[in-house]
Parts: C-alpha cells; sequence; structure tokens
C-alpha cells in the first residue's frame, strides 16, 4: 500500500463508536481531537496517564481497563492502536481490517489502513497536512504550522477570501514586544481598515499593516472640549459607524488599567457590536522577562497589582495602601514612576521593612529594556540618579531578590 499516495478525507466521527487501544502518550495526545469531534470513544488499556485516566473520570470517554481481546473492534468505524504490546497490536490491526475499520498504527505506519495528519484549526478551517508516501511527522507538523500561522496573522489569506469583522475590536497587545500580542489580535489587526493606537502598544506591528489602512494615534486626537478619553470613544463610535471595521489597540491588556470597559459601554450604548481581546498585561510579563517571578514558592503566595498614577495622599486614590503596607505579597505598580517616593514612604510608615527590595523595569520586553535595583528606603534616590522614565513596571517584595546575581534576565514568549 505504501507506493500509493494516501487519499485525504475528513472523517465526521459525532455520535460514532472509536476504539482506542493503548492508554500512554500517543492517545494523551490524539484523544482531545478525537473528543472534540464528537466521537464515542472507548479506551481499552490496563493502565493509562494520568492526562488519559483524567478524561476518563470526567466521562469523556469510557474506559475499560484490561489488555486487548478479539471482538473490542465491533461496531467501531475508526480505531487507533497505540499500546505497548506489539502481539496485541498485530491482532488488533487485522481484526480492523477484517472489519474493515479504518485503523491508525502508531508502531507500524506501514501496516495502517489510516494516517493521522498533522493538523491545526484557525478561525472556522482545519489545515491537515500528510506526505505523499510514508508518514513524516516534523516535516507535516513545520508546514501545518506555517500556515495555520499565516491564517491566524492574516497574512496567508487571499484578498477576495479576507473576512472583516464589523464593530470594533478592543484589542490588548500585549507588554510591548510584538511577538506577545495573541494570535488573534494579530489576525484582527490584518483585516482592519482603522486603526487606534495608544502610545504604549506594540509600535512595530503597525508597520506591517497594508498601506490602505488608517492609522490613528490616541494621544493626537483632537479633544477640543471633550475629554481625552470621551474623544476616543467618539472616534471609535465615528469609524464603526461608517461601516469600517476598527481596531482599538491597547498595551497590555484592555481591562488592566486600559479604559477598555469605558470604551465597551460608549459603543454599547450607541449599538455598534465590540469584542474584547486580552492581552499579556506587563504586570506579569514585564518581571518576568527580568527575571523577577511575581509568586515564587516559599517566598510569596500572592502578588497585588495597583495603579500608581495618583499618589497615596491624593484624596482620589482608590488604593489602600495601608493594607498594601501590612502584607507579604508581592506589590506590583504600574504608572507610578513619579509617586515611587511617596508610595514607598507610605509603605514604610505603614510597616513595610525599609529593606524591602525593589525592582524597576523599564521599557520591559524591548530592546531597550533595563532592570534597576533599589529598597523602598533607597528607591526616590535611585530613580533620580537612575534617570528612570516611564514606562516602567515597579515590583515589591522578597521576589525581586530570588535569582538575583545567579539568573540573567530571559525573555517572554
Amino acid at each position: 500500500m505504501a507506493e500509493h499516495p494516501a487519499y485525504p478525507v475528513g472523517l465526521r466521527l459525532g455520535g460514532r463508536r472509536v476504539v482506542v487501544l493503548g492508554g500512554g502518550q500517543v492517545a494523551q495526545r490524539r484523544l482531545p481531537a478525537l473528543i472534540a469531534a464528537g466521537a464515542d470513544i472507548t479506551l481499552i488499556a490496563p493502565e493509562a496517564s494520568p492526562s488519559v485516566e483524567a478524561m476518563a473520570d470526567g466521562g469523556e470517554i469510557r474506559w475499560v481497563r484490561r489488555p486487548y481481546e478479539s471482538g473490542d473492534l465491533t461496531d467501531a468505524w475508526y480505531a487507533l492502536i497505540a499500546s505497548s504490546d506489539p502481539a496485541a497490536n498485530e491482532a488488533a490491526s487485522a481484526e480492523a481490517e477484517s472489519r474493515r475499520v479504518w485503523c491508525v498504527r502508531s508502531d507500524d505506519a506501514s501496516a495502517a489502513t489510516a494516517w493521522t495528519p498533522a493538523t491545526g484549526r484557525s478561525e472556522g478551517v482545519t489545515v491537515a497536512v500528510l506526505t505523499t508516501d510514508r508518514p513524516d511527522p516534523r516535516r507535516t507538523a513545520a508546514i501545518r504550522d506555517a500556515v495555520v500561522e499565516g491564517l491566524r496573522d492574516g497574512t496567508l489569506v487571499a484578498p477576495h477570501q479576507r473576512t472583516r469583522t464589523p464593530g470594533v475590536a478592543l484589542v490588548g497587545g500585549g507588554p510591548g514586544d510584538p511577538d506577545l500580542i495573541t494570535v488573534r489580535g494579530r489576525r484582527l489587526l490584518a483585516e482592519a481598515d482603522v486603526v487606534i493606537a495608544d502610545r504604549l502598544g506594540p509600535r512595530d506591528l503597525l508597520a506591517e499593516l497594508p498601506p490602505h489602512v488608517e492609522v490613528i494615534d490616541a494621544a493626537k486626537i483632537p479633544y477640543g472640549r471633550f475629554m481625552a478619553q470621551e474623544a476616543i470613544n467618539n472616534a471609535l463610535i465615528e469609524h464603526a459607524k461608517a461601516g469600517k471595521s476598527v481596531v482599538r489597540l491597547k498595551g497590555g491588556d484592555p481591562f488592566v488599567f486600559g479604559r477598555g470597559m469605558e470604551e465597551a459601554l460608549a459603543l454599547a450604548a450607541e449599538g455598534i457590536p465590540y469584542t474584547v481581546v486580552p492581552g499579556i498585561s506587563s504586570s506579569i510579563s514585564v518581571p518576568g522577562a527580568a527575571g523577577i517571578p511575581v509568586t515564587h514558592r516559599g517566598v510569596a503566595h500572592e502578588f497585588t497589582v495597583v495603579s500608581g498614577h495618583v499618589a497615596p495622599d491624593d484624596e482620589r486614590s482608590l488604593v489602600n495602601w495601608e493594607a498594601l503596607a501590612q502584607g507579604t505579597g508581592t506589590l506590583v505598580v504600574l504608572m507610578g514612576v513619579d509617586k515611587i517616593g511617596k508610595i514607598a514612604e507610605t509603605l514604610i510608615a505603614g510597616g513595610r521593612a525599609p529593606a524591602t527590595p525593589v525592582a524597576l523595569v523599564q521599557e520591559g520586553t524591548t530592546a531597550a529594556q533595563r532592570r534597576v535595583d533599589a529598597t523602598l528606603e533607597s528607591v526616590a534616590e535611585t530613580v533620580q540618579r537612575e534617570e528612570v522614565r516611564p514606562p516602567a513596571v515597579i515590583v515589591i517584595g522578597e521576589v525581586v531578590s530570588v535569582g538575583a546575581g545567579t539568573l540573567p534576565p530571559g525573555r517572554v514568549g
């Protein structure tokens, strides 16, 4: 059979009996797709990996806890043979042949009547890749990944096939590195007619947009008699009502100090459809890129993210700084570079030790990233001396010292 190429086909297995022989790593990889296809799955294996066992415990599959026996493939439409017993595999394969059941063999592809393609999915499209003779998993996986990535980021879709998402997408662009935007966010950018971008969004992505896309710098929208946010809301509404596909590109996550809900409420009030695409928050990713875990076993069991855009003694502040001073977990402060002196003073007065480690990570995840270390009692002077400028994420707590001097800064992604 190997001299003929495989005939590609999509099996519709919903409600149909599928038998999986063996509960090891192969089954662990293949079962989720069979479950998603709605198959009526019987697993036959004396033992199973913890993940496979969890599928059985959750009722997603039926587990017969014994080795293969003749007759197990009765009424099956499809069989996956992946046990560690060569004799059982041969016998099951022979039964599949006699019962005309399409059968995949993980141990001997040449003896199988079906091959499993490398598959991937993107927005309602399933990509399945097979080689023309014997299966070549590395090659098919690489081709699949290239095709799926192209579909997800919008670079592979032909112009006449390109879809447009109506209304507005509130997209979190991540902490700055353009590779850290979600695949959905990148695809929506590729489909957009108008992009209204924040200064802290991943600017490099804007250079990849087609020339017809109108890019608007949110910081330069003429505000006139409006407040800045109201003017941005009006711009979103205006372009969406003109029938354009609009992306509001933000840094980090739209709902983490991003005013995303204000924009969502404004759009909803005008009857404009919108979607929210979460982004990687700088509160976690930037410390990670600088080699700082926000939690660490035996050091910190919690972390709190607060805005430092107003000082602790400002009547507009909604942060309970006194409670934070009494805590033992990690404190991550966003937008607080120019207020860090007052923040540190308040935390020390509330009970935090003056020697508590502090790290400031400027331009995190970008080529300009740098980390400056201090303590609560020295951080105000350090910021001035080292000329730390926004955007910078401030991490306060013992996690700052974890790996210090021994662990080089890493990269997120």
